[in-house]
């Protein structure tokens, strides 16, 4: 009788064991499912940030050269109004980013004021030299994500 006792015993521990082992193995597969996509998407979140960041730079730069030489009323509004559509096109990727990877606040912070910087150009030498710091500044993001993803 011990004998059957025993066995019913260890057949019933031993389906215990594997289901637990299987509920273990579904956690991990779920934890690294989510691992993924939540990479996946800083990386896309990151793409977007650094190509708006890029176009308002260029947006800037083209209204403050404007601005600077003088142009037509028309010419500079006409400016001003695509670089504060670029400008809106930084703040869902940059909050994405700052979410999603919180060592990456600060560097996409310090690169969307940067972007933001080129408007207070006081002629073409500071304009260039704002520009060259926004460019650093999503260097510099760049390879912060590049860190904190290795």
């Amino acid at each position: 009788m011990w004998p059957s006792i025993i066995a019913v015993v260890g057949t019933l521990l031993g389906g215990a064991l594997t289901g637990l082992l299987q509920i273990k193995s579904a956690r991990i597969a779920q934890r690294a499912a989510r691992a993924d996509q939540r990479a996946e998407a800083l990386r896309r979140a990151l793409g977007e940030l650094v190509a708006a960041l890029g176009d308002h730079r260029r947006a800037m730069w083209h209204r403050e050269v404007l601005r600077l030489d003088s142009a037509s009323e028309e010419a500079v509004e006409a400016a001003r109004m695509a670089s504060r559509a670029t400008r809106s096109a930084i703040t869902g990727p940059l909050v994405a980013v700052s979410v999603l990877e919180r060592s990456l606040a600060e560097p996409a912070r310090q690169a969307a004021v940067a972007a933001f910087n080129l408007r207070y150009a006081t002629d073409h030498s500071a304009l260039a030299s704002l520009r060259e710091a926004a460019i650093t500044a999503t260097d510099e993001l760049v390879a912060a994500a590049s860190q904190a993803m290795a």
